[in-house]
């Protein structure tokens, strides 16, 4: 909540204003007390705004409709005046973080929580239908968490079924990701019926139970899109629920169960006692937040108000007294009380203590052609952050802002500028592309956050900004320019010292300098002899044919695509070589092995990231990742998940370092501690050097060396141990 500002009147028709809980286009809502003492949550209408008839026209509409919601799990309406200059309505102050808060400070809600969730908020949809009420804006962000459970807020856009909207006609209601495809369809929105609601009921309960978007992220035209002819992702969703909420999820409106069916279909939504259908850590954070504004004090007065003078009272539709005010602050205490340190589930600091949260924001590719590497990183530091926002004796909270960049140089900019707008900010992580991180570091620079890579590299020097005594920029993973040391050393342990180079120029400079590098520092003292392919041809069998003429011990393809990579691997299958054939990161990806067949068999990569199966300490992360999302035993965890665990870790340790020291500005703190104090870091994975370009030892840190055995990728390990090995 911010402090209330000299031009905000001091009360609004006995309203006593205490705070600014949010500031829009269309205006203000503040934290009031009532005369009978009730907190209220009253939005404020701009005068401009107001003076057009169609707006307020709307807001009638939807205070009049508002006075109509009734029942348990929606938030009740104290009070409203659309007659005013400024127009205002007040609802119930409901204290509880969003079910969107919730779910980025504690990862999905277990399943019991969520039927119980689902179960209310269906029964209050049942309500509005039966009054003939379509919400029509059903997320996360309109779903409070009370202790008793959830409320349903926001009616700005609810409207009477079947009544023409008093929309523009070319506007799209709803929230992309969460709306019916009804709704995406512009020219069909005065068919939007409560079957609407359903579906983006749909949509909240497997957000909450996956902490995913069914229809994904990215661009709103590519979310609408798959909302409209893509099948969702219900990937992690629990067999129990699943075809509840596929059957929410339909296409066709008529498909749909109704909002009672689906509150049948999920239990009972009376509910147990106050707190008890909520995982441990949310009570504490609903109870620490309702314990602050219970004893706010009486602001001081801002400007004249003249309605107060006069004594003027507007109309009210309805009044919650001071009893309602005393019961609910009653009700509040005793689980306070009885949720005490010393019996408390709710997994807190105890004593009612108040934690801060510190926003990490990630700012990867969800939806473009690293899409692979982006989710991988997301889902490690997801399973990261809850682990850590779990621990009893956390001094703090970690809250993750993720953004797609689609890949995409611009709109990774553009995410960076939305992140700097998160006052908790203290840091991002995340980019897959040199282009996105520049784009992203650049904007980030001046403001001094730091921004960890593990999958993106940038050559040093070319980010502004960065100097010795403070960066802003760090890289936790290898450069690409040393990626041919694993094969390289392979060959050299094993003394195969003649070593024939296919330069694949289609990867232009990167190329270049890899085969001059092998030239420089041959393996095992030997020879290195360079076969080029142009950058416009798939002639890999001339370029083979003239390597092997050379009869090398050693053949190694120098490029970026995987499937120029598998078509030289095919040549020198079919002109007889069986030696040992390597190549780098770049081409290690899925289309070596699907173009490459049987000729994939026995290829090394050098890589900059690891298999957290083949190391020890990381082996309780890798079962976690799993069980987190759902994978079987047999399937590999995603490359730069165990890595991107790490950095969360990592500004974990970074952040404790600050606080301590009382930093000012955290973000800020953390670059010059990771420019100056926090060079090393131990992880689950592997060490990691936040100054990797100071030595040639810490370039190589992270390293490992990775064969294909029985057509599958293998990671050997650390590359200097696993070259000894055969």
């Amino acid at each position: 909540m911010q402090p209330l500002k000299k031009a905000d009147p001091s009360v609004i028709d006995g309203y006593r204003l205490l705070g600014r809980l949010g500031t829009g286009g269309m205006g203000v809502v503040y934290l009031a007390r009532s005369a009978g003492g009730a907190l209220a949550a009253l939005k404020l209408i701009r005068a401009e705004h107001a003076a057009d008839p169609g707006f307020r026209a709307r807001f009638r509409r939807e205070a009049a409709a508002a006075e109509r919601i009734t029942g348990r799990w929606v938030v009740r309406v104290l009070g409203a005046d659309p007659e005013a200059r400024e127009p205002w309505l007040a609802t119930e102050y409901v204290p509880g973080p969003s079910l969107a808060e919730a779910v980025a400070l504690h990862g999905a809600l277990p399943e019991p929580t969520v039927r119980a969730l689902g179960a209310r908020l269906a029964a209050a949809l049942d309500g509005m239908h039966a009054a003939g009420l379509v919400h029509r804006d059903v997320k996360p962000g309109n779903v409070l968490l009370a202790l008793d459970g959830p409320r349903l807020i926001d009616f700005g856009i609810a409207r009477v079924s079947g009544a023409t909207a008093l929309t523009a006609t070319d506007a799209m209601i709803g929230t992309p990701g969460f709306l019916a495809p009804e709704q995406a369809r512009i020219a069909g929105a005065g068919e939007v019926g409560p079957a609407a609601d359903v579906f983006s009921l749909g949509c909240v309960l497997a957000y909450a139970l996956t902490g995913q978007r069914p229809f994904g992220t990215g661009a709103v035209a590519a979310v609408v899109y798959r909302t409209v002819h893509e099948e969702p992702d219900l990937d992690g969703l629990p067999e129990p629920l699943r075809p509840l909420v596929t059957a929410c999820l339909a296409k066709d409106a008529a498909d749909r169960p109704t909002a009672a069916e689906v509150r049948d279909a999920l239990g009972p939504h009376e509910g147990p006692a106050a707190g008890d259908w909520l995982p441990p850590g949310l009570p504490a954070l609903i109870a620490q937040r309702s314990s602050r504004v219970l004893d706010l004090p009486v602001a001081d007065p801002t400007m004249l108000n003249p309605e107060e003078e006069k004594g003027t009272s507007r109309r009210r539709f309805l009044v919650l007294g001071a009893a309602g005010a005393v019961a609910s602050a009653g009700g509040l205490t005793a689980w306070l009380v009885g949720r005490g340190a010393a019996g408390g589930s709710g997994g807190g600091t105890g004593g009612g203590a108040v934690r801060t949260s510190y926003t990490l924001g990630v700012l990867t590719d969800l939806s473009g052609p690293g899409q692979a590497d982006g989710r991988a990183q997301e889902r490690g530091l997801r399973l990261a952050m809850e682990t850590f926002n779990a621990r009893a004796d956390r001094p703090f909270d970690l809250v993750l802002k993720i953004l797609d960049d689609g890949g995409d140089a611009k709109r990774a900019a553009a995410g960076a500028r939305a992140l700097l707008q998160v006052p908790s900010l203290v840091a991002v992580l995340g980019p897959t592309t040199t282009e996105t991180a520049l784009a992203a570091a650049d904007v980030l620079v001046d403001r001094k956050v730091p921004m960890l890579s593990v999958v993106a590299s940038v050559p040093d020097g070319v980010i502004r900004g960065q100097t010795p005594d403070m960066r802003t920029y760090f890289q936790l993973r290898p450069v690409p320019d040393v990626m041919i040391v694993p094969f390289g050393r392979y060959l050299s342990e094993h003394r195969l010292g003649r070593t024939a180079v296919i330069e694949d120029r289609a990867a232009g400079a990167y190329s270049w300098l890899a085969a001059r590098s092998m030239k420089n520092s041959p393996p095992a003292g030997g020879t290195v002899t360079v076969q080029q392919v142009a950058a416009d041809s798939e002639d890999f069998a001339t370029a083979v044919r003239a390597a092997l003429a050379g009869t090398p011990t050693g053949v190694m393809y120098v490029g970026k695509s995987p499937r120029r990579a598998a078509l030289c691997a095919k040549a020198l299958r079919q002109q007889g070589y069986r030696g040992p054939c390597g190549s780098v990161e770049p081409a290690f990806g899925p289309e070596f092995l699907a173009v490459a067949g049987p000729a994939a068999e026995g290829w090394y990569f050098g890589t900059g990231y690891t298999d957290p199966d083949t190391v020890p300490a990381a082996k309780e992360f890798a079962a976690a990742y799993r069980k987190r999302w759902r994978l079987a035993a047999a399937d590999p965890v995603d490359r730069f998940a165990v890595e991107s665990y790490d950095a969360l870790y990592w500004m974990v340790q970074t952040l404790r370092t600050a606080t301590k020291r009382n930093a000012v500005d955290p973000s800020a703190a953390i670059s010059n501690l990771l420019t100056n104090d926090g060079k090393q870091f131990r992880g689950v994975a592997r060490a990691y050097n936040a100054r990797g370009d100071e030595s040639s030892a810490a370039q190589l840190e992270g390293l490992t060396l990775w064969q294909i055995r029985s057509g599958r990728p293998r990671c050997l390990g650390p590359f200097a141990e696993a070259a000894k090995r055969d």
